[in-house]
């Protein structure tokens, strides 16, 4: 079974850094815009401000990229972590690092250089990635919370459904919807229509701000943005939903009230990360469409870009007993 486990972490390692490896030559701009330039205005303009947001933001991608490597190292080395719970953690670490890793170098290439530009095809590598990882993390949550709802309304059955084949079907049915929709996003960009100049009022190239900044006509993407938008985040949020009010019925069930602590706390951190999640993503569309500020929309997208896959393993670490132990044991190896 641990042998299972170990081979399914592999696989889902390699086939994200193929895909890392062998998407770039699928993105080739076939539009005329290719020759236009692209402007990420970022969150200042002032000198002084760039190079304390470049520290800043510096500090929280080291602490995002530690925090989540130390996560998947210490559930890979630790055998009693080996099960289907931990299993998804470890594939929703990756996928924080990666999405992280989307937007956060640029921009801090660009805070370092005081430069605002970005290509055509880098712009574009940015919307496909942004979409696919944003996606994947999105039907992770949602895999995971039927996790929860088998462990809690069925646990003598358990490890019966949960094996690792469905596991492994789960996460890479998601990676595959998930490219899906990156692809779908990045057909969308790339047959839009630019002007010469074209300036994002953000730090990454959001597809929902390039659809306002095109020359040509998007009411047909606009249309297509919107339902792609329901079906994987709505979908997604809706199974979440299901999940725990089944849950909670199964919660308010039990007589004790520490046993509906114990129930309930098996699902917290879950629960947690979901309404960060959900929440700050509803918040940055909140803030676009209410604020008439587009650099406050840039500022509410760093929480969702930038602060959710930073505190995601300090959520999960500090609520979880396993998860603590199992990091120490890796710090104390690698001390």
């Amino acid at each position: 079974m641990q042998n299972k486990w170990m081979c399914l972490h592999l696989l889902h390692l390699f086939s994200t850094l193929f895909f890392f490896k062998l998407c770039p030559i699928c993105i080739v701009p076939q539009n005329q815009t290719g020759d236009s330039e692209f402007f990420l205005l970022g969150l200042s303009d002032d000198p002084e401000l760039q190079t304390l947001l470049f520290g800043l933001f510096l500090a929280m991608y080291l602490v995002t990229m530690l925090g989540n490597l130390l996560i998947i190292l210490a559930i890979i080395s630790d055998s009693h972590l080996h099960t289907p719970m931990y299993f998804f953690l470890s594939n929703l670490s990756l996928a924080d690092i990666s999405f992280s890793s989307t937007t956060v170098p640029k921009m801090l290439v660009n805070l370092q250089t005081y430069s605002k530009s970005i290509t055509y095809a880098g712009c574009l590598t940015q919307v496909t990635f942004f979409s696919l990882f944003a996606s994947l993390e999105s039907l992770l949550l949602a895999v995971m919370a039927y996790d929860r709802l088998v462990a809690i309304c069925q646990p003598l059955h358990y490890l019966l459904i949960m094996n690792s084949r469905l596991c492994g079907l789960c996460v890479l049915l998601s990676f595959l919807l998930s490219l899906l929709d990156s692809q779908l996003h990045y057909l969308m960009v790339s047959q839009l229509t630019f002007c010469a100049d074209v300036e994002i009022p953000n730090f990454f190239c959001d597809p929902s701000q390039l659809l306002n900044l095109a020359c040509s006509d998007t009411s047909t993407n606009n249309i297509l943005t919107y339902f792609i938008g329901v079906i994987f985040g709505g979908v997604p949020l809706s199974g979440i939903l299901f999940s725990y009010t089944r849950i909670v019925s199964s919660i308010l069930r039990v007589s004790s009230s520490e046993g509906k602590y114990k129930v309930f706390s098996t699902c917290g951190s879950h629960l947690s990360v979901v309404c960060l999640f959900y929440g700050t993503g509803l918040g940055v569309y909140l803030s676009s469409t209410v604020s008439s500020s587009l650099r406050k929309g840039a500022v509410a997208s760093v929480v969702y870009t930038v602060v959710t896959p930073m505190v995601n393993p300090f959520i999960y670490s500090l609520r979880n007993r396993d998860i603590k132990s199992a990091l120490w044991r890796v710090i104390r190896r690698i001390a």
